[in-house]
C-alpha cells in the first residue's frame, strides 16, 4: 500500500493539512476494494481527484475511466448517456448507441455532481447498484454490467433527501465510505504553498520569471476567503502570472485581483426569517387590507345618502362617526404592520387636517366631486368596454375581421362570435 506522502507526489496534490491527509489516507485504504465512495465537498476543492486515486490503486486500473459530469447532460438525453439506447427508442435515435455503464464494464465510473440527477435516473442508478442490472432506453431486455461508481458532490445531501430533490435509499448506496475534502480557508498553511505551485507552473508554461508575494501580501493571500477554492487560487495566480510587469506582487496588487475582499471579512448576518413568519404576515395584510376594503365601501354608500337625501347635518354627523371609526383603525392595523414596515416617514394624521377650518370646506366639497366619480364608475362594465373596443377596431380596418382580431388579441373565431353575440 502505498504511502500518503507518495500518492501525493505522484498525482501532484500539494498541503499538509490534516483533513487532506486523512481524505487521502481513506481513499488508498478503500481502493482495492469494490465498495462504492461518495466525495463530498464545496465546489474547487478538487474531489475529482480522490476518484483517479482510487481507480489507480484498484484492481480495475486496467480497466477504463470515465468521468461523467451529470450536471451538464440535459435531462431529456441523461438516461441515454449513462445506458444507451435501442434504435428508434425516441427521435432522432437512428441507431443503437452504447451507455457510459456498458463501455466502462470493469473498470471505474466518476460521477461528479450526482446530486443533480433527475429521480427517474436516480431509480436506474440505485438498480445498477444493487444487482449491476440496467436496461437501455427502449429495451425491455436488462443487461449487467461490473462497474465501481465513485461519486461526488458540492449539495447538502441531508438538505436534498428532505426536499425530495434526492432518493435516501441511493444516497446510502453510494455512500457507503464518505470521503470529506476541507475547503481551502481551512487549510491556511498550504495556500501559499499551491500558489507557489501554480506561479512556477505557469512560468514555465509561458516562458517567464516565476511571481513571488511579499510578506504582507502572503498575509491576505492566507486570510481571503477562497469561495472557490483551489480553481479560484489557480486562476488568480494565472492572471497575475500573464499580466503584471514586475514580478514581485505587493499586497495592493494582490488586492486588486481579488474580487470582493471587504465582503469576505467576518460580518454579523441577520436570520432569515422562518415560513411561518411570512405566513403571519401575510394574514395580517390581508386583515388590513379587508377593513379598508369595508371602510371604502361603507364611506360609497354614506356618500350616494347624501346625494339622494340632501339631509347634509345627518349625513355629516354620520360621516364624522365613520371617519373617526376609519382613522382609529391604523392604531391597531400600525402595530399589527410594525414588524412587516419599518422606518416608515410620519405622516399627518387624516382626522387632523379634516378638523382644520381651512381644510374643513375643501373635504366637502371634495367629498362631492368623490360620490360623482364613484358614479362615473359605477355607470361602466367590462361588457360595454369590450364592445367599444370591437367597434372602434371594426372601424379601423373597415369591417376587415382578420386585421381587427389580430389588433385586439383574440382569435378570428372568436372575434366572429363576439359580433353575433352583440348583434353587430
Amino acid at each position: 500500500m502505498e504511502s500518503v506522502q507518495a500518492v501525493k507526489q505522484r498525482f501532484g496534490i500539494i498541503g499538509n493539512d490534516p483533513g487532506l491527509n486523512r481524505a487521502i489516507e481513506k481513499a488508498v485504504q478503500v481502493a482495492p476494494t469494490d465498495i462504492s465512495v461518495l466525495v463530498t465537498g464545496e465546489s474547487g476543492v478538487g474531489k475529482e481527484s480522490i476518484p483517479k486515486i482510487i481507480h489507480s490503486l484498484s484492481h480495475r486500473k486496467h480497466g477504463k475511466y470515465i468521468a461523467v459530469n451529470c450536471g451538464a447532460i440535459p435531462e431529456g438525453t441523461i438516461d441515454s448517456e449513462l445506458f444507451g439506447h435501442e434504435k428508434g427508442a425516441f427521435t432522432g435515435a437512428t441507431a443503437t448507441r452504447s451507455g457510459y455503464f456498458e463501455v466502462a464494464d470493469g473498470g471505474t465510473i466518476f460521477l461528479d455532481e450526482v446530486g443533480e440527477l433527475p429521480l427517474p435516473t436516480q431509480v436506474r442508478l440505485l438498480r445498477v447498484l444493487e444487482n449491476g442490472e440496467f436496461l437501455k432506453v427502449g429495451s425491455s431486455k436488462a443487461q449487467k454490467t461490473d462497474v465501481r461508481i465513485v461519486a461526488a458532490t458540492n449539495v447538502n445531501m441531508a438538505d436534498a433527501i428532505e426536499k425530495g430533490k434526492f432518493r435516501e435509499d441511493l444516497y446510502y448506496r453510494l455512500s457507503t465510505v464518505e470521503i470529506g475534502l476541507p475547503p481551502l480557508r481551512e487549510r491556511q498553511e498550504d495556500i501559499h504553498l499551491v500558489f507557489r505551485k501554480f506561479a512556477s507552473d505557469f512560468a514555465q508554461k509561458y516562458k517567464m520569471p516565476t511571481i513571488r508575494l511579499d510578506e504582507q501580501a502572503i498575509v491576505l493571500l492566507n486570510q481571503y476567503r477562497w469561495g472557490g477554492n483551489i480553481r479560484q487560487l489557480r486562476n488568480i495566480a494565472e492572471q497575475i502570472s500573464v499580466l503584471e510587469q514586475n514580478r514581485t506582487i505587493s499586497y495592493n496588487t494582490l488586492k486588486s485581483y481579488l474580487p470582493d475582499v471587504g465582503s469576505n471579512l467576518p460580518a454579523v448576518i441577520k436570520t432569515r426569517k422562518a415560513a411561518s413568519d411570512f405566513s403571519n404576515e401575510r394574514e395580517i395584510l390581508y386583515k388590513v387590507l379587508f377593513d379598508m376594503q369595508r371602510d371604502i365601501t361603507d364611506l360609497k354608500k354614506l356618500t350616494m345618502e347624501l346625494m339622494k337625501s340632501g339631509n347634509t347635518a345627518q349625513v355629516e354627523e354620520e360621516q364624522a362617526s365613520l371617519i373617526k371609526q376609519i382613522y382609529d383603525a391604523p392604531a391597531e392595523h400600525e402595530s399589527q404592520l410594525a414588524s412587516i414596515v419599518e422606518d416608515e416617514p410620519p405622516q399627518t394624521h387624516p382626522v387632523e387636517v379634516l378638523n382644520m377650518p381651512e381644510h374643513r370646506e375643501e373635504a366637502i366639497e371634495d367629498k362631492y366631486h368623490f360620490a360623482e366619480e364613484i358614479q362615473e364608475e359605477e355607470s361602466l362594465s367590462l361588457q360595454d368596454k369590450e364592445l367599444e373596443l370591437i367597434k372602434k377596431s371594426l372601424e379601423k380596418y373597415g369591417g376587415k375581421r382578420k386585421d381587427a382580431a389580430q389588433e385586439l388579441g383574440i382569435s378570428e373565431r372568436t372575434l366572429y362570435r363576439k359580433i353575433k353575440q352583440f348583434n353587430l
